[in-house]
């Protein structure tokens, strides 16, 4: 059942902004606005029947609640041997940030329902006397951090065991192996975020227009832009209408390249994409259920992307416990799963080849890492679950098919064509039109980045808006998490047991 209000379709209108794509980064900036400026028209715009079938929805995603508790690729090894924990700082930070505004919205009555997030603790878990080291090493630089002061850290099989049972259950007693467990972790639904911030900016100034694809970009002579749309409808009267709109948000995840390409702004060119495709491994036996309640995450095959690692989840959806094992990188030309496939062929331009070219020939073991998921035999997948959960039997197990994820290329002077593994936001110089690139952590950081748009296309109103922005996150952009004293009031979202 759907929380969130569906405007009936016009043949033309005119809204203040435009948010096109109808997931978490959409929901969060729309929730933003409604709040901030109650009297501009929004619309959102998004080409499926239903809100949040993409990448927001909890089968496409690992729900993670990113917050570098557990993710290795978050804190590199320096080369003199140390750990870098800048970026986990960061991610945990704006992660923070995210949970700040749930709880705003949640006790002013704005938004109903904790059963988006529960209380599920975030692991590492690695073998091998030289990644035990690194753990070990890891875990000192973080733990050493107030925002990470509760971490914990055994080599202890039996500490291990009691902490995630199927982890150890009938493993060599002769293999090192070490873990980390954050307790406070989260598994979140953000498929049920995305709907409820939807349902609360729709009850106010926002429209919602399902099955309704954009087709067209243009800029107009007045500053505005006039945004083409084909209304997807069975039934539609109309097929083509149009809508004028003084700032375009583009959310539409894999499909957020594409439309930049289409604006013509200059900021877009030498970007490009390419996509990854994923499965998963799903049970929702009871038995195996109960026995594992963490997120644990391992040490990513050599020339993995970053959302190749490893990891074997409790997800809750609809109330449900499930464990998910994955991802199996896997390859499709589609920039979203339920997309075109030419995608990445239809993105190509001249002004973007090289970069896709130059950061090809740089990444030549993550092609050899994705051929060889692609040729991989069901065997030898389900392999790599028994890496990590010995006990594991296929009967219980079954595939299922992750959403696209887009990882961002782009043209960086000196260097040529990068691929980039985090998350970008592309706007024109004007601040009329903004996108947002890349994958993960993508819809933990959200509220991040959409403030992090606000200041960045609107400076003027951004300061007349801030007083009200720190009220709800006082985290943002201060100091805080540097402050043990402070933590406590931001661990403030009710969360399931």
């Amino acid at each position: 059942m759907t929380s969130y209000h569906q405007s009936a379709p016009r043949p033309s209108e005119e809204v203040d902004v435009a948010l096109i794509g109808g997931g978490i980064m959409s929901a969060t900036l729309g929730a933003l606005l409604t709040i901030l400026e109650p009297t501009w028209r929004v619309g959102i715009y998004e080409r499926l029947d239903e809100v949040a079938l993409e990448s927001s929805n909890p089968w496409n995603n690992a729900g993670t609640g990113h917050s570098a508790l557990c993710e290795l690729n978050y804190t590199p090894e320096r080369k003199d041997g140390s750990v870098d924990i800048s970026k986990a700082v960061t991610i945990n930070e704006q992660f923070h940030t995210s949970r700040e505004f749930w709880n705003h919205l949640l006790t002013a009555g704005l938004m109903e329902g904790t059963d988006f997030i529960n209380v599920t603790p975030h692991m590492t878990f690695v073998r091998g006397a030289e990644n035990v080291d690194f753990l070990r090493r890891r875990y000192e630089a973080l733990s050493a951090h107030p925002l990470f002061r509760d971490m914990e850290f055994s080599t202890d099989p039996a500490v291990i065991g009691a902490w995630a049972p199927l982890m150890t259950l009938e493993r060599d007693a002769d293999e090192p192996i070490a873990a980390t467990r954050a307790a406070a972790g989260t598994d979140v639904d953000f498929g049920s975020l995305t709907k409820k911030l939807i349902g609360f900016a729709t009850a106010h100034n926002t429209e919602l227009h399902v099955n309704h694809e954009v087709r067209g970009l243009k800029k107009l002579k007045d500053g505005r832009w006039r945004l083409t749309l084909h209304d997807r409808s069975w039934n539609a009267g109309t097929r083509r209408r149009t809508v004028t709109a003084k700032f375009v948000f583009v959310g539409a995840g894999g499909g957020a390249l594409p439309l930049l390409q289409a604006s013509g702004i200059k900021e877009a060119r030498g970007y490009g994409g390419f996509p990854i495709s994923g499965e998963f491994l799903r049970t929702a036996n009871p038995e195996l259920v109960a026995q594992h309640h963490a997120k644990v995450y391992g040490k990513a095959d050599v020339g993995a992307p970053p959302m190749s690692v490893p990891h074997l989840d409790t997800r809750i959806v609809d109330g449900k416990g499930y464990l998910m094992f994955g991802p199996y990188a896997g390859f499709s030309p589609k920039y979203l799963k339920k997309g075109k496939y030419l995608g990445l062929i239809t993105s190509l331009r001249l002004h973007n080849v090289f970069s896709m070219l130059g950061a090809g020939v740089k990444n030549l073991d993550l092609t050899g890492y994705l051929v060889g998921q692609v040729a991989a035999a069901p065997e030898t997948k389900f392999h790599e679950l028994q890496r990590f959960m010995p006990t594991a039997q296929p009967g219980d197990w079954e595939k299922i098919v992750a959403g696209q994820r887009v990882q961002v290329i782009k043209w960086v002077k000196g260097k040529g064509g990068v691929l980039e593994f985090g998350t970008e936001v592309v706007a024109a110089s004007d601040g009329t039109i903004a996108g947002l690139l890349g994958a993960s952590p993508g819809a933990s950081t959200a509220v991040a980045a959409m403030t992090g748009l606000l200041e960045r296309c609107f400076p003027a109103r951004y300061a007349e808006w801030k007083p009200q922005l720190t009220a709800m996150m006082p985290s943002l952009g201060g100091a805080v998490a540097d402050d043990a004293a402070q933590l406590a009031p931001r661990e403030t979202v009710t969360t399931n047991a």
